[in-house]
């Protein structure tokens, strides 16, 4: 398992700042850690303070970044638009999910395990696109 590739979701690092709950596990995992492009452009998105931002910019320095290719985008919009016509979700649902299936598309392309605590989004996601997924 030492071997493995993890890609931690945005959940689980806005969980760890928010209320810390993540802290054994994290400094505990197996693996090589790797970070996506896209969870960290969310992360920045919400960071309101400078040490906020400082916690951003030192994940991207001290492990390898994934990032979307194209065929990871344009398969994105494939996947969004089945779940849009088998769920019938608005427009702003699909605007949430697309990073998530960002993601989830990024890791299986890699052959990395999401590792999350968003068990709805990514668990619907893998009914249309098998990836590893590890929920916390």
């Amino acid at each position: 398992m030492g071997n493995r590739i993890l890609l931690f979701d945005t959940s689980i690092f806005v969980d760890q700042l928010r209320t810390d709950r993540h802290r054994e596990r994290i400094a505990s995992v197996s693996g090589r850690i790797r970070h996506s492009s896209v969870v960290l452009a969310e992360l920045l998105r919400g960071a309101k303070k400078q040490a906020e931002m400082d916690f951003v910019e030192t994940l991207g320095k001290h492990s390898p970044l994934l990032t979307p290719s194209e065929k990871n985008w344009l398969e994105s919009g494939r996947l969004l638009t089945r779940m849009s016509v088998e769920r019938g979700f608005p427009p702003e649902k699909l605007r949430d999910l697309h990073f998530d299936v960002l993601i989830a598309l990024t890791a299986s392309t890699h052959g990395a395990t999401v590792v999350t605590s968003n068990r709805s989004d990514f668990g619907m996601i893998r009914r249309h696109k098998r990836f590893a997924l590890e929920i916390w």
